[in-house]
């Protein structure tokens, strides 16, 4: 089992998706230059937070046209596992993988800071070894991650429970109050038709050691952990 991080001009978060690939699961793990054409035997592969291409044009639209998103594009369609955090969910969105587009945040301010989520399914690799209603406490750093999608791909999420994520309260209730980017119905993260790919905005891998100050964020990397397991089983 081995994963790719894709690393683009602006990454800023490459180098944490590469400590917990590598250091606290153990898992062999390579950066992916985006001019590169060969994700190296990536089983799962990650598109990293960060301003990729300085966020010019439209946060992501610069990155998804980089020669190594055909590669990630193929694999995704493959089946195989991918992720984006943060920018890298705006880079999923801008190639097609995922439905809708981040926008600015509803209050126009760069928000850091920890957000609370629950978890809508359990039907993914991503959130298999977590459980339904759980509410993990994850930083996010964006300026723009309100989620917006028309009203058919919001019935078609909704419908096919392919909503991964929701920014909720602290004990796991909904309010507004707790949706701090103005999301569209408090989406923070969601899956392909396959179910094998998950865009979230919230930065897990910055939530998955003791001295981060919390590690709710590994539920969904042992999820992703124990699907790949399964399947070379």
């Amino acid at each position: 089992m081995k994963v790719g991080v894709v690393i683009f001009p602006g990454s800023n978060c490459d180098h944490d998706a590469l400590e917990w690939s590598s250091q606290i699961l153990g898992l062999p793990t390579e950066e992916i230059w985006y001019q590169d054409r060969d994700l190296r035997g990536s089983d799962l592969v990650i598109l990293p937070g960060g301003f990729s291409y300085g966020d010019y044009l439209r946060c992501g639209a610069m990155a998804a046209r980089a020669p190594i998103m055909e590669e990630v594009v193929a694999h995704a369609r493959r089946g195989g596992l991918v992720i984006g955090i943060c920018n890298g969910f705006q880079v999923l969105c801008e190639v097609g993988l995922l439905p809708g587009a981040l926008l600015r945040n509803e209050h126009l301010t760069f928000l850091c800071q920890d957000v609370y989520l629950r978890v809508e399914t359990t039907d993914s690799p991503w959130t298999v070894a977590m459980s339904k209603g759980e509410v993990p406490r994850v930083p996010i750093a964006h300026g723009d991650g309100n989620y917006f999608c028309d009203p058919e791909n919001l019935r078609r999420l909704n419908g096919e429970d392919r909503v991964a994520l929701r920014y909720v309260a602290p004990d796991g209730s909904a309010d507004p109050v707790w949706n701090v980017n103005g999301s569209l119905e408090a989406i923070a993260g969601i899956l392909s038709e396959k179910r094998n790919v998950l865009g979230m905005m919230p930065h897990p891998e910055r939530a998955s050691e003791e001295i981060m100050g919390s590690t709710d964020g590994l539920g969904l990397f042992r999820s992703a952990l124990r699907a790949m397991e399964a399947a070379h089983a």
